[in-house]
């Protein structure tokens, strides 16, 4: 940390507003990455606050400083430990006032801690409808710190909270208040911990005994250990009996400043809504139609923009091809680079729509109660509520779904959840299907209202859920743990989504999503033109002359250079191997390039179709003309139509996955052993689709 920047946590629970928050005093100008060493999402944001040149770090939320999955591990320590570069020079501890004894318990842990805090009071409008009338002054005197009521969605209330906190940071003293004297709980062995550590600080020499990180040294930790094992001390019971103490002061500090008016109507809005989204059936069912929808939109709220992207794309070629003399950068630019990623940037719309759904859902609240209604069924396959966060993730992109599997304790939960989220259809695979479906199903089939293209689509979705859902429960056998699963999940209130937030999202998700694949499809493109447009030997400089002055001359001179040249010598190697599955030598140069990342297989296919060829068409024109050389008959048959996505929609074609894996496991097994079954299981169901359908 820079020495004239001040670092500002901000820190909370889950759902009390705390992202909002901070997209509202960052202005959305946040950098994300990860903490070092660690793939835990690390927002932050340098931001000028009244006259203060400052850093706001937003951490993942937690319910208390009782750290146990890797997330809250991480939030834990940068409150806690001194020596983190990240260290707090104020909390900005977010609540919701509609749960505020929920929401204090971690605020006054680190008021204990007698750490620089000040209270961002969050949501007041909602605890007056809910009956709540809080005392805001009166609850600032009891806890001893600043208390500031905001509106994070409004951005009510900021220049006061900014105010608060350069008032705080600057007015620092000994003098803070203590919610819980824990010496008095816990008697002389807090003292011998002071004693250890050097330090006078009750509270954080009570989490030193628990275990935690509180900057001590190796030496001090160790003699901590010895202590608490003389002492034959449980942790679970330490925390246990302070926790039950620390809210029996909180209910005392509550009542002094609180007071619960009778709420008109028989139930509340919230209550009626969770009676039909959380019902044991019509909550699976609601569920369901939300998917379909998502699906039935994801293809026909998009077809318009699709097209309009298509055309610019194929405007844009041929009047590179005009501009530009003929020869090798002609070739090079159209047939190579802007084939490739044209062939991406037509499914930007659909991508952009999945995502607007995902976070849609997330920021209404629906998500939460989607992690309630399917713990139970989830349990028993050997994940639990929280895993399905992370399964939902994984239809935008398989990544960050892993790494939000962090937020489950238990470790045999949280391998199992990162072993199947691959399954998810994620939006990489996306172009694969949209791709192949639409050369496949007619784009005119409709059952009443719904789309027959949407419906193909959802069940591909759909399968990968099954598959995820039966690989689970048979890791459930194969992995061993003795730990404890259990599952807390605190239902957050209905709102309305922040759109500015969530149209930031989508733009965010979707260029990443553009310029990470970008770089890859650039980058192969050129390499296959080249592969594609040069071959060894005689025999590949005479083809031209053999098909000179006869019919179709440039189609077949086009078809024939492809197929000696070195890509088509590739894919002439693989092609035995997947032959079975219906698969060509072209399809094969696509299996191989998309390794690298999914969506680089309709950039691979784009530049493949369009290499040697003078006919500016799109992609999914060029397929539609591929023929099978045995049968003159088109070669995307339903049957390698269904093959190659069933190959698609369970391979796992993504190094980045492979790495995340492999980091948050901390082990090269789990990523072999994932790699394996799924390459596995792709090919099977491959080949018994095609030999089934053909």
């Amino acid at each position: 940390m820079e020495a004239s920047k001040l670092n500002i946590v901000l820190a909370g629970n889950p759902n009390s507003g705390k992202t909002t928050l901070f997209n509202a005093l960052t202005g959305l100008k946040q950098k994300v990455g990860n903490y070092p060493g660690i793939t835990v999402e690390k927002k932050v944001a340098d931001v000028d606050i009244v006259g203060h040149n400052v850093r706001i770090i937003d951490v993942p939320g937690i319910y208390s400083l009782y750290s146990k999955s890797i997330d809250e591990k991480v939030a834990q320590s940068i409150i806690c430990d001194k020596f983190q570069d990240d260290y707090a020079d104020v909390v900005v501890v977010v609540a919701d006032a509609s749960n505020l004894r929920r929401s204090i318990f971690l605020l006054t842990q680190i008021i204990d801690l007698k750490i620089p805090v000040v209270l961002a009071l969050n949501m007041i409008d909602i605890a007056s409808k809910k009956g709540i009338i809080l005392d805001v002054n009166k609850l600032s005197f009891e806890l001893g710190i600043e208390i500031i009521a905001i509106n994070a969605r409004k951005a009510r209330g900021l220049l006061k909270l900014k105010d608060a906190i350069i008032r705080t940071i600057s007015n620092q003293s000994d003098n803070y208040k203590t919610i819980l004297d824990v010496n008095k709980v816990f008697g002389k062995i807090i003292l011998e911990v002071n004693q250890i550590r050097g330090i006078q600080n009750d509270y954080a020499s009570f989490l030193s005994l628990c275990g935690y990180d509180m900057g001590n040294t190796i030496e001090q930790k160790v003699k901590i250990s010895v202590l608490s094992k003389d002492n034959e001390l449980i942790v679970d019971r330490l925390q246990a009996k302070e926790t039950v103490r620390r809210y029996k002061n909180i209910d005392i500090i509550i009542s002094k400043s609180t007071k619960i008016v009778e709420v008109a109507g028989k139930y509340r809005v919230t209550e009626i809504i969770d009676k039909i989204l959380m019902h044991p059936f019509f909550g699976y069912l609601i569920f369901l139609s939300i998917l379909f929808l998502m699906f039935q939109a994801v293809f026909q709220w998009s077809s318009l923009p699709m097209d309009v992207i298509d055309g610019l794309f194929t405007k844009l070629s041929l009047w590179t091809a005009s501009a530009i003399p003929q020869g090798i950068l002609n070739d090079l630019l159209v047939n190579g680079v802007l084939a490739g990623i044209g062939g991406i940037v037509i499914f930007i719309p659909q991508i952009a729509f999945l995502f607007a759904f995902i976070v849609f859902l997330e920021d209404t609240g629906y998500m939460a109660r989607v992690s309630f209604i399917t713990d139970r069924f989830l349990k028993q396959v050997g994940l639990n509520g929280r895993s399905v966060i992370p399964l939902l993730s994984g239809v935008a992109c398989a990544v960050p779904a892993i790494m939000s599997a962090r937020t489950i304790s238990n470790w045999k939960e949280r391998l199992i959840t990162i072993m199947v989220t691959p399954l998810m259809s994620c939006s990489a695979r996306l172009p694969v299907y949209t791709l192949i479906i639409s050369l496949i199903i007619p784009v005119d089939v409709y059952y009443g209202i719904f789309n027959l293209q949407g419906l193909v689509l959802m069940l591909f979705y759909i399968l990968g859920f099954l598959a995820a859902i039966i690989i689970a429960f048979l890791l459930k056998f194969i992995i061993k743990s003795k730990e404890r699963s259990f599952f807390v999940m605190e239902m957050p209130s209905y709102k309305i989504p922040d759109w500015k937030t969530v149209i930031y999202t989508i733009f965010e998700k979707v260029k990443i999503f553009l310029f990470d694949a970008g770089k890859i499809i650039i980058a192969i493109s050129i390499i296959l033109w080249f592969l594609s447009s040069y071959g060894p030997g005689e025999k590949f400089k005479q083809i031209e002359d053999k098909w000179q002055d006869k019919e179709f001359a440039q189609e077949n001179i086009a078809s024939e250079k492809l197929e000696y040249s070195y890509a088509g010598l590739i894919g002439k190697v693989i092609e035995p191997a997947i032959k079975p599955l219906g698969f060509d030598w072209k399809i094969g140069i696509s299996l191989i390039t998309s390794f690298a990342a999914r969506e680089v297989f309709v950039g691979t296919m784009s530049t493949i179709y369009s290499v040697g060829d003078d006919d500016i068409v799109s992609i999914r024109e060029r397929l539609r003309r591929e023929r099978n050389k045995e049968t003159g008959e088109p070669f995307f048959t339903t049957a390698v139509g269904i093959s190659l996505m069933l190959f698609y929609a369970f391979a796992m074609q993504c190094m980045t996955t492979v790495a995340v894996v492999y980091r948050e496991t901390n082990s090269i097994k789990w990523p072999l052993l994932q790699f394996l079954y799924l390459t596995v299981l792709a090919y099977l169901s491959s080949f018994i689709a095609f030999q089934l359908l053909s």
